[in-house]
């Protein structure tokens, strides 16, 4: 993570007078990616899709026949034989597999928002499925928060007023605190623009930037995203190599930081951004990856297979599940009073998967803890999956730093950006054939 430094006034919340990152657009000579001309091209006669096909392959759909159980963000479905077979009287394990996968936030490309900052892009169809990927694992951990793991998605309105509360969070205008224009704004110091591709370590740190500026804004009682941000970097000397480390002072402190003093923990997200092999996931981390489901914390994985990000919610044997963001639908902002709104377009029961060794190694898992004593569940499912790895951990835990760090650099408050060698970001032309400059953290 060497020879990078923060861009001079970075630490400071973004302001749209913050002058623009250099972007290498996707789109050719002329046509600017986002334009409707573009976007017009690119929905025609289902060209995405089949762009989106050339790169992840062609979609799977539905559940297989095994028997096995199915993982889904920490809660296990049981599938009986009768079901595999086609018998859906014999067991109900399959239906609540449906209603539980058909009530996960499903946050894809839109047409038609407002331009991105002075540009005139009004659409992410082509470059924003990493962005798209992140939002839906942070709604999430808002879902979880605001309403439990167990809430399902109502079949009658009116709806929750929590739900349609955090749907009204990631809708495409600046209005909307975790909108897309949002949060390029917000990571442009670590290279994020409108028609570049971005790698999961600078989404994660892009995060981690646009919740500390709106906490500066909003102050604690208002805000928006109510949880610490703890971005697991690389080992505590800051050098290439090796497990990322969860250490648990440091934690602490990014809860101390979130609650200005006033808790001792508070509920916290935990980004851990990796790269498991160069061109393909290295087969010694696959068992260890499908087990970070099996956690009670768990949010997912937002990666997919080189240029086509995808949020992976669940896993069955060898198979990832996933929800897909490259579907583009119209732009639709939800007010947050309106529980009678159409969400539909916010959901899907299209049940997508890939097999787990097909990723791309460069990807980013998520934890959502909500107290201390779930912090602290974690922490030994963590560190019992990493005594079990046969010595390839995909991360560790530890209660401190074994030597004396600069905290102020650890939570990011003075806005000092970790060093790196990469700031992972690239326009869709190069993302497959180049993949892996988000590589700052190589296991």
């Amino acid at each position: 993570m060497k020879g990078f430094r923060e861009k001079a006034g970075a630490s400071k919340c973004f302001s749209k007078s913050t002058p623009d990152t250099p972007n290498r657009s996707l789109a050719s000579v002329g046509s600017e990616p986002g334009s409707s001309e573009t976007v017009k091209r690119l929905v025609t006669a289902g060209s995405m899709r089949r762009i989106h096909e050339r790169v992840l392959g062609p979609s799977r759909t539905g559940i297989s026949s095994s028997t096995s159980d199915i993982w889904l963000l920490g809660v296990c479905h049981k599938i009986a034989q009768d079901e595999a077979l086609g018998d859906a009287a014999g067991n109900n394990g399959l239906a609540e597999f449906n209603q539980d996968f058909s009530s996960r936030i499903l946050i894809s490309y839109r047409k038609g928002f407002d331009p991105i900052g002075d540009s005139k892009i009004t659409s992410d169809v082509g470059w924003g499925c990493m962005l798209r990927s992140s939002q839906m694992l942070v709604a999430q951990a808002l879902l979880f928060h605001q309403l439990g793991r167990p809430w399902r998605k109502p079949l009658q309105k009116p709806f929750d007023r929590e739900y349609v509360e955090i749907l009204h969070l990631f809708g495409d205008s600046e209005t909307s605190p975790f909108s897309i224009h949002n949060l390029l704004q917000a990571g442009k110091a670590y290279g994020l623009a409108a028609g570049s591709w971005v790698g999961p370590y600078a989404m994660c740190r892009s995060w981690e930037a646009l919740a500390r500026c709106q906490r500066v804004e909003t102050g604690l009682g208002c805000q928006s995203l109510p949880m610490a941000i703890y971005v697991v970097s690389g080992d505590e000397d800051g050098e290439r190599g090796g497990a990322p480390v969860v250490f648990i002072d440091d934690a602490s402190r990014h809860c101390s930081v979130f609650s200005k003093g006033q808790a001792d923990w508070t509920p916290i997200l935990l980004l851990v951004p990796l790269v498991l092999g160069l061109e393909k996931v290295n087969p010694r981390y696959i068992p260890t990856l499908r087990l970070t489901f099996t956690f009670p914390q768990s949010l997912g994985i937002v990666g997919g297979k080189p240029g086509a990000s995808t949020y992976i919610v669940g896993v069955q044997e060898e198979s990832a599940i996933y929800l897909d963001p490259h579907d583009v639908q119209p732009v639709i902002n939800i007010g947050k009073d309106d529980l009678e709104a159409d969400t539909s377009t916010y959901h899907s029961d299209v049940i997508r998967h890939i097999h787990l060794d097909s990723i791309d190694p460069s990807l980013a898992i998520g934890f959502y803890c909500r107290d201390k004593d779930d912090f602290d569940d974690f922490c030994a499912r963590a560190s019992k999956l990493a005594e079990e790895s046969n010595g390839a951990p995909l991360f560790t835990v530890t209660q401190t730093h074994k030597k004396p760090v600069n905290h102020s650099d650890v939570l990011g408050e003075t806005g000092g950006v970790p060093e790196d060698d990469s700031l992972g970001v690239m326009s869709m032309n190069d993302a497959v054939g180049n993949a892996h400059e988000d590589d700052w953290q190589l296991l």
